[in-house]
């Protein structure tokens, strides 16, 4: 039986590689301000006229030149978004004497001193820079919920979707249903079997992709990446709750209707598949909002486990290719294509300065509870589907060959995944903040991980070649 047709979900495969980093904001202290009783921050009263500027396309040093030329006490400046990020000169930039402070503020209050200014209202400016915390518990999050995200998606198949895993995983049918309903289904499941010429072209586009974000960043083309999203989030939590429904309710697997163009489909399907449409309409309506980081972890993280349920890695050698492409395409595009682009590919696009104020929804993201800054701690999408493919088939491995959750390796890649998330987090905070490569830790922490125990265990060899004698027909090579 089947649900109702739906996009090819591995074509999201290339839209989800961008990675994101929230930056500091710089602070600016006068060791002469007064103090406020119970407060041990420091302030800085500026008497004269501060300027008020949006943020565009001219550089900040350009803006607090103007502002100093004109004779401002001060500059603030006005973001697109409520994120806040770090202000930076460029190499040919620094030696100029700017003596002003210049500060970044968020958009809602840049509209409130706009509002309060066109109402001949006088607003007074106080600077302080209060203490931030060394690591804010939304890191802790985001690495439990990159986690969490691969466990459930390469448990999925056999607790949640009910698929029996049989040796070297060559029939995948259904429990505790007839024969004809369980090859009914198969024939129509597809999954995505990665080879080692689709992972190398597969990281080929993503990095041509790059370039197109890079050159060609403008609000429309967000807005097309976020339609592309709301496509696979509906999708894919289409897909979740079905499952999840079915697995409670085995009758609500059972009643279907037929439907012109689409034929025989569950009638939970056609429940379900309005209410995902809408949850992703609001989303995309209200993203600016201060709670839409919800919704869009969300659709996140059921795209994400419905992709890892289609594409699947046949053994160690196609993994290895895979996962050593994408650690190079993270290294390059963050650490060495300033050399070439004069700044890091990576980052500008995952800041999207040219965006119009959009954000590009491709990451998983939680705000800072405890940082008096603002701002997100997040995740890119790229860092959790490339480790979850390992880790997902080493489950698979681990259930086909039966082995225990101590001597198989799918608990002890889980564990060097969140690792390797460890040592991305302390990478940020030793180098201030400055955007990581995550696969960088990710790739050594999981594909090396697998590697050594297959070696020490004397199972590479079996690792390396597995899957090569499957001749099932339900998987489609890349």
């Amino acid at each position: 039986m089947a649900t109702l047709p739906s996009p090819l979900l591995c074509l999201a495969l290339l839209f989800l590689i961008a990675a994101a980093r929230a930056d500091d904001v710089s602070r600016d202290e006068d060791e002469d301000a007064p103090k406020i009783p119970g407060c041990s921050n420091k302030f800085q009263l500026l008497s004269n006229s501060v300027a008020l500027a949006k943020r565009g396309d001219c550089a900040f040093t350009n803006k607090a030149v103007v502002a100093q030329f004109g004779g401002a006490a001060g500059l603030l400046v006005i973001n697109d978004n409520e994120d806040l990020y770090k202000m930076v000169c460029t190499e040919n930039d620094t030696s100029l004497n700017v003596t002003i402070p210049v500060v970044m503020i968020p958009k809602s209050a840049g509209d409130k001193f706009k509002d309060s200014l066109a109402n001949g209202a006088r607003v007074e400016v106080l600077l302080y820079s209060p203490n931030r915390p060394v690591a804010d518990i939304s890191a802790i999050f985001v690495g439990l919920i990159a986690v969490g995200t691969i466990v459930c998606a390469s448990l999925w198949s056999e607790f949640i979707a009910c698929e029996q895993v049989d040796e070297r995983y060559n029939q995948l049918t259904r429990k505790d249903q007839p024969a004809g309903m369980s090859s009914r289904e198969d024939s129509e499941k597809e999954i995505l079997e990665i080879n080692a010429r689709g992972a190398i072209i597969f990281v080929i586009a993503a990095s041509a992709f790059l370039l197109l974000l890079f050159y060609f960043m403008s609000s429309w083309f967000v807005w097309l990446l976020i339609v592309l999203f709301c496509i696979g989030g509906t999708e894919g939590m289409h897909v979740c709750l079905v499952a999840l429904i079915s697995r409670i309710s085995r009758d609500c697997s059972q009643k279907t209707i037929t439907l012109p163009l689409f034929g025989e489909v569950l009638v939970l399907s056609v429940v379900v598949l309005p209410f995902c449409a809408a949850f992703a309409i609001v989303w995309a309506a209200s993203q600016h909002a201060s709670y839409a980081w919800i919704g869009q972890d969300v659709l996140g993280i059921c795209l994400m486990i419905t992709v890892l349920q289609m594409a699947r890695l046949p053994n160690i050698k196609v993994a290895s290719a895979l996962l050593s492409c994408a650690f190079v395409y993270d290294i390059f595009w963050v650490f060495i294509s300033p050399l070439i682009f004069h700044e890091s590919v990576m980052i500008a696009v995952a800041r999207g300065d040219n965006n119009g104020g959009e954000a590009i929804p491709m990451l998983l993201r939680i705000p800072r509870f405890f940082d008096p800054w603002g701002g997100y701690d997040m995740i890119g999408f790229g860092d959790i589907l490339f480790p979850g493919l390992l880790v997902a088939f080493s489950y698979r491995y681990d259930r086909a060959n039966k082995k225990g959750i101590w001597n198989g390796f799918f608990l002890w890649l889980t564990v060097g995944y969140a690792f390797g998330l460890f040592l991305t987090y302390l990478a940020l905070y030793l180098m201030d903040g400055h955007g990581q490569p995550a696969l960088l830790y990710l790739v050594p922490c999981t594909l090396g991980l697998i590697i050594i125990l297959g070696w020490l265990r004397g199972e590479l060899n079996d690792l390396w070649n597995y899957g090569k004698s499957r001749t099932g027909n339900d998987a489609v090579e890349a």
